[in-house]
């Protein structure tokens, strides 16, 4: 007897998304993106100025909710997942974007620089998987998705804050996978290289002596599209990690 094994790909109509950091950059596009695919979405910035921006972008392309809330802090977190809960009742995926990035050697680098870069790459992403976890798992699953980046395996020269930050997050990422898959948590990073949103001092990840236009990076569009094919795999699927390069850099 041959069993057909076919499984439908799952829909992300009126599933409610959560996305940190997703005010400008990589976040708004995954925003953008999951409201194309009819999703409800929650955002989450650290500025009035740009949450005011991205929500007047977003506006009348679904249902979305922002607010004010600074990942790095816990109280703020708990806050801002209450608040969604208030306003889409559950949550089915978590989007961990938010992040920064500043590169100097470790002996120029000051110990706020680094507390920051720890605190919100990595800590950050903790606190938000710690929060919206136990949501996942009572409705017997859901996806996360990590965004991280080449710097989680490439050290360069200034990076080590960032390198650090992002090391961890991968090793976080896998271990939390294992942690909850057997109860139907999906666990994802995403690890893009160059990605043209003008992040970090140089904007592109220790290329710092590039005077090379955009044109050339990955586009924040292109990170997201990334984003819903995880959550579009077969629910027996997980793709642990991707890696995403530019495909025709700057020669050397």
């Amino acid at each position: 007897m041959v069993t057909d094994k076919k499984e439908e790909k799952p829909s992300l109509l009126n599933k409610v998304a959560i996305v940190t950091g997703g005010t400008r950059g990589i976040g708004c596009a995954i925003a953008e993106r999951l409201l194309a695919e009819g999703a409800k979405v929650a955002i989450c910035g650290t500025h009035q100025n740009t949450l005011d921006a991205a929500m007047v972008r977003l506006a009348g392309r679904g249902e979305v909710f922002g607010a004010l809330a600074d990942v790095s802090r816990l109280e703020q977190v708990k806050t801002f997942i209450s608040a969604v809960l208030r306003r889409f009742e559950v949550a089915d995926i978590l989007i961990n974007n938010a992040g920064a990035g500043t590169f100097r050697p470790v002996a120029e680098l000051s110990p706020e620089e680094w507390d920051r870069m720890i605190g919100l790459n990595l800590s950050g992403v903790y606190y938000c998987c710690h929060e919206v976890l136990p949501i996942l798992r009572e409705r017997g699953g859901g996806d996360i998705i990590n965004i991280s980046s080449l710097a989680a395996k490439n050290p360069f020269a200034g990076g080590a804050g960032y390198n650090a930050s992002k090391f961890g997050l991968n090793g976080f990422s896998e271990a939390m996978m294992l942690d909850h898959r057997s109860e139907g948590v999906r666990v994802s990073s995403i690890m893009p290289g160059s990605v043209a949103t003008g992040f970090g001092n140089s904007g592109s990840f220790g290329n710092s002596g590039s005077d090379a236009g955009p044109e050339w990076k990955i586009a924040p569009e292109d990170i997201a599209e990334v984003v819903v094919t995880l959550l579009r795999m077969p629910a027996r699927t997980t793709i642990s990690r991707v890696e995403i390069r530019p495909s025709r850099p700057p020669r050397k």
